[in-house]
């Protein structure tokens, strides 16, 4: 489970904005942030075990970013999720033309963020067709785009608040690392039994076993200039490292 909010062309001066958590199983194995090694021109943690990626960005301005729709007991798609973002990071096919191609039975549930320098599309093999999102502000966790679960709502106003302190991240890094528990009459109804309800209405998800792994902000300026930092973390919600990679305009 993860959660992404996207701010895209709201400030003139940093037309993407992205603050996401990664949430997993901490004994899935994980590269942190960096450039990879078979295509250096992409930023981005890696999911060793699967080779793709949840959130990504090429030196061009390519961007990508995933998550899974939760749906327990639903059949597992044949092919990984992580791999639709990296076949676009390492591609060249617009975001609409990449969108359109892709055939939605072939994976699990899953909600796809694509960006080329010019569109920025969403698209999900459980909510129709791709579609190009005008400006604005954008929250997905493991439903659909702008699902009004209430930790996505809290992520979208705090992530509207922070904004006017770029290039300061401090505001974004505080959102993403808030670990408020909903209230049970507020929670989703997910089809997870409670105890999960509760973990993962989070923002910031902590357990033994399963929790946020990474939380990333991600930054494009109008000149081209991209940062990426990223903050790892182990189990019970344990700091292991800080990663910052920025390229130049």
């Amino acid at each position: 489970m993860c959660l992404i909010v996207v701010g895209w062309r709201v400030d003139p001066d940093y037309p993407l904005v992205v603050a996401a958590n990664r949430d997993e199983f901490y004994a899935r194995p994980t590269a942190a942030l960096a450039r990879w090694p078979d295509a250096p021109q992409v930023i981005g943690g890696l999911d060793l075990q699967a080779g793709g990626t949840w959130l990504g960005i090429s030196e061009s301005g390519r961007f990508a970013a995933v998550t899974n729709v939760r749906e327990p007991g639903m059949a597992q798609g044949p092919k990984s999720r992580g791999a639709l973002t990296r076949s676009f990071l390492t591609g060249t096919l617009a975001a609409g033309d990449y969108a359109s191609q892709i055939d939605g039975t072939q994976y699990s549930g899953f909600n796809l963020l694509l960006g080329d320098g010019e569109t920025l599309v969403y698209c999900s093999n459980r909510d129709g067709p791709p579609r190009p999102l005008a400006p604005g502000i954008y929250g997905l966790s493991n439903h659909l785009l702008d699902s009004p679960w209430p930790k996505l709502l809290a992520a979208r106003q705090r992530f509207a608040e922070a904004l006017p302190r770029l290039p300061d991240q401090s505001a974004f890094f505080d959102l993403l690392a808030d670990q408020t528990i909903v209230a049970d009459e507020n929670l989703p109804r997910t089809g997870v039994p409670i105890e999960w309800e509760r973990l993962l209405s989070a923002i910031f998800v902590k357990s033994e076993n399963y929790g946020t792994r990474a939380s990333t902000v991600l930054m494009q300026a109008a000149d081209g200039e991209i940062t990426v930092h990223e903050n790892s973390f182990g189990p019970h919600g344990q700091p292991l490292q800080s990663s910052l990679i920025s390229t130049s305009a």
